[in-house]
């Protein structure tokens, strides 16, 4: 219930108590009332349940006597019985109070005229009986009938009968037409009731009133056939109401005396009446009546010849009225001011920003003919209760024009609860037009049958409230859309029922109109309406009477002149049209035509709106079309062209005209710092391209397959052959490289889907981005890279300081002000002045001034963010409930704001949803900003805005602005992501707690935080990290726990648990300078194992999380393990020997003995000490097969920054130095021998461990690392030595190691005498090749690598051999498949291990760096080099690798095995370059733990 309804109701029932309270109570009748049956009704019916409900005491009155009858004692019980059912009739307490608050005057049915619709409210009054008038206006007489309507039939057939033919004569005696009504209240003397005022009757059975009329023929002995025709049968009109509790009716009988049919005719009755002693009905005495005044008077005798002597003057009378009869005769309205107005808004045009959504019902095709207004309206969506509409109604017509979405309201009412910002996506909303089929779809295959009203009441009514409240609360705010409601026919309930809810949800009709050109189907739907609005509302919110011909040409005449057809460039160099409705199905781009804004009419612009257009630009707005447009009609300032611009036009040219690359898709980078120009740069490009190329603006926040589709749509359209396309330039604005990289993947699946020839270029991606530090963001692709900062080069800042010297005579200063500090580079001094001169007078307690620091505090960490105006609106009051201030809040939001304001605010529209945001005009200035405020700090500004529940409850807009606040408190900063440092914490946190220097207010700013934001998990883990951070390891211990009660499987959230424990235990070593006595170790232990416990619970989360990879827990869980082992390692209990080794702690940890002094103090320790060992050397296999499996190198110059996350930016160096640190403690001479046969087994257990260790240590212990030396051949040898000294006794680990080993010292080495021959490492894998047993990827890696057909040793067919490496491939596949879950393969590519080469067994394996070293680059950059065509340059790198010979087939490629029938099929690197038919062809093949890839594809001639 909105607050207006509410605070109404409160009002009535305070006076209705104070009421009871001055008079004395009646006594309270606890029997429940009878409620009869409902004829042909439900409850559901009343126009009453269209309103709120709501509960509250009502104090019945006692009924009034109306109709005092003598009664027969036997039914005096049943209708005392009867009179209890009358206490929902409206009282006359409620009466007087509904008076107070709304007019409650009510029409007459329209006379002669079917009921339809129409219905009567209870309580409200009709106008007093009357007499006659002009013949033809009807008279009126009311009869309550409440008391006799429980009589039997006869007895109430008798009396209906009698009332019905004494009016019926006087009326056709007199010539006038009548209506006489039952049900509402004619006592004049019992003062609790109004006249005329309606109560209504309940009807059990129709048909009882229906024949009571037979009684014509009795009671008009002469002229009962003209009688019979004159009288019209009775009519049941329904009467709703607020309380209804049974359905009512009033009853009314229209008396009609036709002047053919009465002409020189007298009617005589004799009245029925019911005799109570002979239980039968008697009739009257014969008698004439006529009306006098609003009475049926009988004739005196002595009057009768005179008056029938009068008959032949009245018959006269009523023939002239007949043939009078007009329209009508009121003075006309101005109709078309009156639309104009009303659809406007009270505008002079219609804005874009204003949407409608339409209500309407059946259309008949001569209607179809003139809506074309409703074509070029903004139209949001669309209510239909035509369920033909889509086949020959109004949808029909308007898909013709504009592409649209069908829904059922099924659709709209949310029943799967999902997310607003999920539901609007699913809707597709402001995107096109949606059509939603109220009452079912006829064409629809689905279950969504039209039904009956009844049906329709039972089933979709409740789906209808849930739509409205939708669009209403959740789509726009209130003044962004106005509801029309287009009556094509007759209006049936469901249509009514929908103005109801559009009524009480928009708490009036200020933004509701009615557009009705047939004034009948009006007053149908104004008659139902009024129950809800007040008669006088309606008529001055609708249009009635007016022509749709006259409507279509006078709402068109709003618009601005019909656009000129829109044009894309084509292959053959002309152009061809883009249609609307296939532009709007392409409704994730921004489509930029050839021929963009050529349809704007020049002398239509005025002087102030091209200022407006270019004001808005130099203060900080986005540069439009249009201006440029305008500027190259000279109509406004030309554009200075940036260096940048230069530069992306020089690497597009490239592209295009050069063949630099031969990729489907490629991509330019633009990084640039906020607010130096990059946006307008790639604009600038779009702008001059766009006659040679197909240009798009990509919208934000629609998924990569939409946005791939409508491309490729946008490529091909009007395109004979899709092989000869002009390509897409496609700007993609503050996107992450994710979604770019995964755009780019589809859409080159798709070209090559669609054969498109590999080197053909189809797409450029033109990346814009924002980046604090765009230099840190050009070295990893700095070729396709410009950057652009606010530092302007010589010939710039020439260009800059001439023009803004021009802008400046033009405009007043603040209105250019962000070009005035773009052309002085943004210089700190030059902002500081212009910001202090700003704030200088600044109100600082006023809700503008509370508002800017907001809005500043956003900008400055927040990129992209603001705050929609519907928010602002709300903050300072202009609150779109408050009906008297919606005209100040709708026009006069901007003399709100103050002079401060204006100067430093800029508004931008949001280009979906047309809602009009404000923000900073630039970062540095709300940097500045938030500096002059020293009796504001940061920390207190962002409480404040956590404080503010109008900002967090406001409806509209809420999930952007809840995402900008929580990115204030959460979002860290990455140097990956173009920012200038990586931040620990959020920023603002992080100068609370540094530039502030106050932990305590980060703290409690991060907990009112967490209540802000429903205790949100992800803060608590903020929380956590921030109390570890500053040493406070028992609150950090709360919120980590706190954090996991609410997501217990994220790895995350359990990895920083793990943290806390982890750094409570470096700061408790540190704090004792690593050296702790004995009896306080186990508190050290405890944390340890406590941290490693976590790590453990992270790394189990994170296997179960498929759509990432957080291989944190490894790394945590070996930095913990090995500052325990150097704990446990210092010990006096485990002492060392002169080389710093402690055969003790070895026994310790590696046996079953435990020292007698610890043996109870660490009781609980011990089984978990025992497994340290094992759990340290399984998290450092997991991270060395990680780092084997997937691309991860790092190129960073600065390394000094990144120390601290070693193991992110450098992970084999940091798995290198954990392995050396982890075997330190495990590498030791070995133990003597013993003549104890137990302990000697334990003893040679242990031996075998610590040779193990010893390889370990130099770097032999898995893939990974033993790759890593290959520039140390000399450690490679030694590590071969030492598994040569133990080969007849590896495990599967082990024996791995070894043959690896021999791979890469003849890398390196080839020469070397310690090398095993190529049979006998083959010889030596055959453990591997068993089928029942599985094994490491790194296994696989060694088939694959071992048996490739070699020319020299397999020149003979070897079934088996392929089968082993047939085997080997299908393992190695199925182990990547699980461990990549479903990551995209882009975020994690595979990592090529061994290139082939020339040469034969070991020598044919190239190690990629050998690769590297040569292409001057990694790998991926290698391979890009391959696709682009550059590496053909570089000889020296050819020579390195062999081409393997192949072929594709059905778009895969394959090589001949040791066997000629048996194929192997290898994974390309690039899809495009797959050929589509079975074609011969060459490629160089790269080894790699998923399988084997194929690079630099080529069709052989």
């Amino acid at each position: 219930m909105k607050q207006g309804q509410i605070q109404l109701l409160i009002e009535e029932r305070n006076d209705l108590v104070r009421k009871q309270k001055a008079a004395p109570s009646p006594p309270r009748d606890n029997r429940k009332p009878i409620k009869p049956p409902m004829p042909e009704a439900s409850a559901s019916d009343d126009v009453g349940d269209q309103a709120k409900q709501t509960s509250g005491t009502t104090v019945q009155p006692a009924e009034p006597e109306i109709e005092k009858e003598r009664l027969p004692a036997k039914e005096s019980s049943s209708i005392a019985t009867s009179q209890r059912d009358d206490q929902n009739v409206a009282s006359p307490c409620e009466t007087d109070k509904y008076r107070d608050m709304q007019d409650l005057g009510s029409k007459f049915r329209p006379f002669d005229k079917e009921v339809g619709d129409f219905k009567y409210v209870r309580g409200h009054v009709l106008p007093p009986e009357s007499g006659v008038e002009d013949l033809i206006t009807p008279c009126h007489e009311f009869k309550s009938l409440v008391t006799a309507s429980r009589l039997d039939r006869t007895k109430l057939q008798a009396k209906f009968a009698s009332e019905v033919i004494k009016f019926a004569s006087a009326c056709l005696n007199v010539r006038t037409n009548g209506t006489i009504h039952f049900g509402v209240m004619d006592s004049k003397e019992d003062k609790q009731w109004r006249h005329g005022q309606i109560m209504g009757i309940p009807v059990k059975e129709p048909d009882v009133y229906v024949d009571a009329l037979d009684y014509i023929e009795k009671t008009f002995p002469v002229e009962h056939e003209v009688a019979r025709f004159c009288i019209r049968t009775p009519k049941f009109i329904k009467v709703g109401g607020k309380d209804s509790k049974d359905q009512r009716f009033v009853v009314e009988v229209d008396v009609v005396p036709d002047s053919d049919l009465v002409k020189d005719r007298v009617f005589q009755v004799t009245l029925p009446k019911y005799n109570e002693k002979s239980n039968k009905v008697s009739y009257e005495k014969k008698t004439y009546y006529r009306r006098i005044g609003a009475k049926s008077e009988p004739v005196p005798e002595d009057d009768v010849v005179r008056f029938i002597q009068k008959l032949n003057s009245l018959d006269e009378a009523r023939e002239k009225a007949e043939q009078n009869v007009t329209c009508d005769g009121s003075s006309l309205e101005d109709l078309g001011r009156k639309i104009s107005v009303l659809l406007t808004d009270g505008k002079k045009y219609m804005s874009d920003s204003l949407r409608y959504i339409l209500v309407t019902n059946r259309c008949t095709e001569s209607q179809r003919m003139h809506i074309n207004f409703l074509t070029r309206m903004n139209v949001l969506c669309v209510l239909d209760f035509d369920p033909d509409s889509d086949l020959n109604g109004l949808c029909s017509k308007y898909k013709e024009h504009h592409a649209i979405n069908n829904h059922s309201l099924k659709s709209y009412a949310n029943e799967d609860r999902v997310s607003t910002g999920d539901l609007k996506k699913n809707l597709s909303l402001f995107n096109q037009t949606s059509w939603v089929f109220c009452n079912g779809r006829s064409s629809y295959r689905g279950e969504d049958e039209p039904c009956d009203e009844s049906t329709w009441v039972r089933t979709k009514k409740k789906l209808l409230k849930k739509a409205i409240t939708f669009i209403c609360d959740e789509i726009l705010p209130k003044g962004y859309f106005i509801v029309v409601f287009l009556l094509l026919s007759a209006p049936e309930k469901p249509i009514i029922d929908t103005f109801h809810e559009f009524y009480t949800e928009l708490n009036g009709m200020e933004y509701i109109l009615c557009i009705a050109e047939n004034k009948e189907d009006y007053e149908k739907w104004a008659n139902q309406a009024k129950a809800s609005c007040k008669m006088e509302t309606l008529n001055q919110r609708s249009i009635v009477g007016m022509q749709l011909s006259h409507i279509d040409a006078t709402v068109q005449s709003l618009l601005p002149q019909s656009s000129s057809i829109r044009q894309l460039s084509v292959s053959t160099k002309g152009v061809c049209t883009l249609t609307t409705p296939d532009e709007e199905r392409m409704h994730s781009l921004q489509v930029l035509c050839t021929n963009e804004c050529d349809n704007t009419n020049l002398e239509d612009l005025s002087k102030e709106q091209i200022e407006e257009i270019e004001t808005t630009f130099y203060r900080g707005g986005k540069v439009t079309w249009k201006h440029f447009w305008l500027a190259e009609q000279g109509k406004c300032e030309a554009f200075i062209e940036r260096e940048a611009c230069t530069d992306v036009q020089r690497i597009l040219n490239d592209i295009l005209y050069e063949n630099r690359v031969r990729l489907p898709v490629t991509r330019i980078k633009i990084v640039h710092q906020p607010g130096s120009g990059g946006s307008t740069v790639a604009r600038q490009i779009l702008w001059k391209k766009r006659r040679d190329l197909r240009c798009a603006v990509m919208k934000s926040s629609f998924p990569v397959m939409t946005v791939c589709q409508h491309a490729v749509n946008l490529r091909e359209y009007e395109e004979k052959d899709i092989h000869l396309c002009l390509p897409v330039l496609l700007l993609i604005e503050d996107c992450d490289n994710e979604y770019i990289d995964d755009l780019r993947d589809e859409l080159t699946k798709v070209m090559v889907s669609k054969r498109i020839a590999p080197a053909k270029l189809c797409f450029i991606l033109l990346s814009c981005k924002r980046a604090n530090a765009p230099e840190n963001l050009l070295r990893f692709s700095a070729l396709e890279t410009v950057t652009i900062t606010h530092k302007l080069r010589k010939e710039e800042k020439m260009k800059f300081t001439k023009k803004a010297e021009k802008l400046q005579k033009k405009f007043s200063p603040e209105s250019i002000i962000t070009f005035i500090l773009m052309s002085q580079e943004f210089v700190e001094e030059y902002v500081t002045n212009f910001v202090h001169n700003v704030m200088a007078d600044i109100d600082h307690s006023s809700n503008v001034t509370r508002l800017i620091r907001y809005v500043a505090l956003l900008k400055c960490y927040v990129e992209n963010s603001y705050i929609s105006v519907s928010h602002c609106e709300a903050f300072m009051g202009l609150d779109a409930h408050t009906p008297d201030q919606s005209a100040l809040r709708e026009y006069n939001f901007n003399n709100c704001l103050s002079e401060q304001a204006k100067l430093i605010f800029i508004k931008r529209v949001d280009p979906i949803t047309c809602i009009t945001c404000i923000h900073i005009i630039h970062p540095h200035v709300a940097k500045e900003i938030l500096k002059q405020l020293p009796d504001n700090p940061q920390s207190q500004i962002a409480m404040s805005l956590l404080q503010e529940d109008v900002l967090f409850r406001h409806r509209f807009g809420r999930d952007e602005f809840l995402g900008f606040v929580r990115d204030l408190i959460s979002r860290r900063r990455k140097i990956s992501r173009g920012d200038s440092v990586d931040t620990f914490l959020s920023p603002l946190i992080e100068q609370i707690c540094e530039t502030e220097n106050n932990q305590e207010k980060a703290i409690n700013l991060l907990k009112v935080a967490y209540e802000r934001f429903d205790k949100d998990p992800f803060l608590a883990q903020q929380l956590a990290r921030l109390h570890y951070k500053y040493k406070k390891f028992d609150a950090a211990i709360h919120w980590a726990e706190t954090a996991k009660s609410q997501l217990p499987n994220d790895s995350f959230i359990l990895d920083t648990e793990g943290q806390v424990y982890k750094n409570l235990f470096s700061f408790l070593l540190e704090k004792s300078n690593n050296v702790v006595p004995l009896e306080e170790v186990p508190v050290f232990i405890e944390h340890a194992l406590k941290a490693m416990q976590c790590f453990q619970a992270a790394q189990r989360a994170a296997k179960g999380e498929t759509e990432t990879m957080n291989n944190a827990g490894y790394f945590g869980e070996v930095e913990v393990g090995c500052r325990l082992l150097k704990l446990l390692s210092t010990l006096e209990i485990f002492p060392q020997n002169e080389n710093d080794k402690s055969h003790e702690l070895l026994r310790y940890l590696l046996s079953d003995y435990i020292p007698e002094v610890i043996k109870k103090p660490w009781s609980k320790f011990h089984m978990r000490l025992k497994g340290l060992h094992r759990n340290i050397f399984n998290a450092l296999e997991w991270i060395s097969e990680d780092l084997s499996y997937f691309q991860t190198d790092k190129i960073d110059d600065n390394e000094e920054k990144r120390k601290g996350e070693e193991q992110v930016y450098s992970p084999r160096t940091w798995l290198l130095h954990k392995i050396k640190v982890f075997s330190k403690f495990f590498r030791s001479q070995l133990l003597p021998s013993s003549d104890d046969n137990e302990d000697e087994e334990v003893k040679n257990s242990i031996n075998k461990l610590i040779q193990k260790m010893n390889i370990y240590g130099l770097g032999g212990g898995s893939t990974s690392t033993i790759l890593s030396l290959l520039p140390d051949h000399k450690k490679l040898s030694n590590i071969v030595d030492l598994y040569t000294r133990c080969s007849a006794d590896l495990d599967d680990i082990d024996l791995i190691s070894y043959i690896m080993s021999h791979i890469a010292l003849a890398c390196v080495a080839p020469n070397s005498t310690k090398l095993l021959t190529f049979q006998d490492l083959r010889e030596r894998s055959k453990r591997y090749q068993n089928p029942r047993k599985s094994f490491p990827a790194s296994a696989y890696l060694l088939l694959m690598l071992l048996y490739w057909k070699d020319d020299i040793i397999d020149r003979e067919p070897d079934a088996k051999k392929d089968q082993i490496l047939s085997s080997a491939l299908q393992n190695a596949r199925r182990l990547h498949q699980n461990r990549i879950k479903d990551v995209p393969v882009r975020k994690k590519r595979s990592n090529v291990l061994f290139f082939l080469g020339h040469g034969h067994g070991l020598y044919k394996l190239l190690h990629r760096s050998k690769v590297e070293k040569q292409m001057e680059g990694p790998v991926n950059e290698w391979r890009l080099k391959l696709d682009d065509g550059e590496v053909s340059r570089l000889e020296s790198g050819q020579k390195l690798l062999r081409t393997v010979p192949g072929f594709a087939e059905n778009g895969k490629i394959y090589v001949t095995g040791h066997c000629k029938k048996e194929k192997i099929e290898i994974v390309p690197i690039n899809n495009s370059s797959v050929p589509y038919g079975n074609e011969n062809v060459t490629f160089y093949l790269g080894f790699t733990y998923a399988g084997l890839v194929a690079y630099n594809i080529k069709v052989q001639d």
